[in-house]
């Protein structure tokens, strides 16, 4: 990973290489920011410029073999740290060594991706993800060696907010005494979760989403998509990469269709067709059910710009305005804001790998309750 692989976030980039040129690179610094951003992927390109042995005014040569190591994540000198589950194939001596090849593999594969994708790449997604107390006293280890090869040992720490509370100690008690050459990289999504004696010992770098004509690009560039479809993929996924990459695989027009056809059973009370329509959108996939209601809660966002006057606001086709338009003629702002919330539950709890049949047939009651609302 290179700042060049990043798309956009100019601003993190000339800051990052601004740090390094005037040898202000503090030995703690917490990468911020929200899911599907591109905190990891800055915390990994960071690390390759600062130890790239023939660094390039913006970016690593990509050529030394320093470079070479870190595009595969294999340098000796970088030290992963990140949340762990057991796995019922691999015995409990060999999961660190395991879980660290897996890993590798994961970030190489789309540096994007957040803890759900973790635990369905590594075939544990109803476990419970934490940083064990075992990596504190393993890391301590590592760091007290002196480097192999490069100038400085860099620790990258994904998710330090799971981490168990004597890692997080054990973490804090080597942040007040830093090894000399030392980097700590914490790539977090949750700052709230952390001990605030560990965010005030490190720099905090706020993060910012992906612009939507980044992600456009982006997809248009690299995953091979038209244009029109780029352009609604990155309204939808509100500057996640993640979450757009993941819809390039997914037909919009058929998860727009079934969402209207879910209104509408909602609104006609159609009790028996809501429990089929619910057992039916189970069997299709977490990640389908999860797009249905993205796209749902895109469609009540510009229900409610309508509502409001503001329909210059809403960035959709032609097609979709129309559906808008429609479905604002059976709401007010009530009724709006109670389906979202709605939703967006609805989306955590099938996200948190609940009974989908169950959740969605509730949900379709609550919202056919809530079309009653005044």
């Amino acid at each position: 990973m290179q700042f060049s692989d990043i798309p956009g976030s100019s601003f993190i980039k000339n800051t990052l290489l601004a740090a390094v040129d005037k040898k202000h690179v503090a030995h703690a610094q917490l990468f911020v920011g929200r899911e599907g951003g591109p905190n990891l992927a800055f915390a990994l390109a960071y690390a390759k410029f600062i130890n790239c042995e023939d660094p390039q005014p913006t970016d690593s040569c990509g050529r030394c073999s320093s470079c070479i190591q870190f595009k595969k994540v294999v340098h000796p000198d970088l030290h992963l740290v990140f949340p762990m589950a057991s796995i019922e194939k691999v015995e409990k001596s060999e999961l660190k060594s395991y879980l660290l090849k897996e890993f590798r593999s994961f970030i190489l594969q789309n540096p994007y991706s957040d803890i759900h994708d973790w635990g369905h790449f590594i075939g544990a997604e109803n476990k419970q993800f934490s940083i064990p107390v075992d990596e504190g006293r393993s890391l301590m280890q590592a760091i007290a060696m002196k480097s192999f090869q490069a100038e400085y040992k860099i620790v990258i720490i994904w998710l330090p907010e799971l981490m168990h509370i004597t890692t997080a100690n054990a973490i804090l008690k080597v942040l007040e005494e830093p090894p000399v050459k030392t980097l700590f990289f914490m790539v977090c999504n949750d700052v709230e979760k952390l001990l605030p004696t560990i965010i005030s010992r490190c720099q905090i770098l706020q993060i910012p989403q992906f612009e939507d004509q980044d992600i456009e690009n982006q997809l248009i560039n690299i995953y091979d998509c038209d244009a029109q479809k780029a352009k609604k993929i990155a309204f939808i996924a509100d500057g996640s990469l993640n979450k757009a990459i993941k819809l390039t695989q997914e037909n919009l027009e058929s998860s727009q269709n079934t969402f209207a056809t879910w209104m509408r059973l909602c609104y006609g009370k159609k009790y028996a067709e809501m429990l089929t329509f619910a057992e039916d959108l189970s069997k299709i996939g977490r990640e389908n059910q999860k797009n249905v209601l993205l796209h749902g809660l895109e469609k009540l966002r510009g229900c409610m710009l309508h509502t409001q006057g503001a329909t210059k606001l809403i960035r959709q086709s032609p097609e979709d305005i129309a559906f808008i338009e429609n479905f604002s003629k059976i709401l007010n702002i009530h009724i709006i804001v109670r389906i979202t919330e709605i939703l967006t539950d609805t989306h955590l709890f099938i996200e948190r790998n609940g009974n989908s049949k169950i959740i969605l047939f509730e949900a379709s009651l609550l919202v056919s309750l809530a079309f009653n609302f005044k």
